[in-house]
């Protein structure tokens, strides 16, 4: 049986995607210049990992860039206030709000950014 061990984003811009997720806390070693590929180990094993579309292109010439979102990311919060301290941090430093932070009806402090290439990175705490 297959065990899910990594989730991959693809990326127009690696400077840019890492910076947007070294701001939300994984901590992310800089890359070499001009790499296509950066992946980091998560606690509990699983792997991160960014590729630029050249590096997709290179294997997959078809590819093209979806359109709309594919695939979500959530970030647990230790507090509702770290909800809403790290959602204005984003927000401040550039990066879309989809969804400024509410409470949401199933009982958590939620927000939605959106990655500099529009993947949807949610943000939540117990309340």
């Amino acid at each position: 049986m297959a065990t899910l061990n990594a989730i991959g984003i693809v990326v127009s811009d690696m400077k840019k995607a890492l910076a947007f997720y070294r701001l939300l806390g994984l901590e992310i070693p800089e890359p070499a210049e001009g790499e296509d590929h950066v992946g980091i180990t998560l606690p509990g094993g699983m792997q991160l990992m960014w590729d630029t579309e050249e590096l997709i292109k290179s294997f997959d010439p078809d590819w093209t860039r979806p359109n709309g979102t594919r695939v979500g990311l959530a970030f647990e919060c230790a507090s509702p206030d770290e909800v809403n301290a790290l959602h204005a941090h984003a927000v401040a430093a550039g990066y879309e709000s989809h969804k400024a932070p509410w409470d949401a009806f199933w009982g958590q402090r939620y927000a939605q950014l959106r990655d500099p290439d529009g993947t949807s990175v949610d943000l939540f705490a117990a309340l």
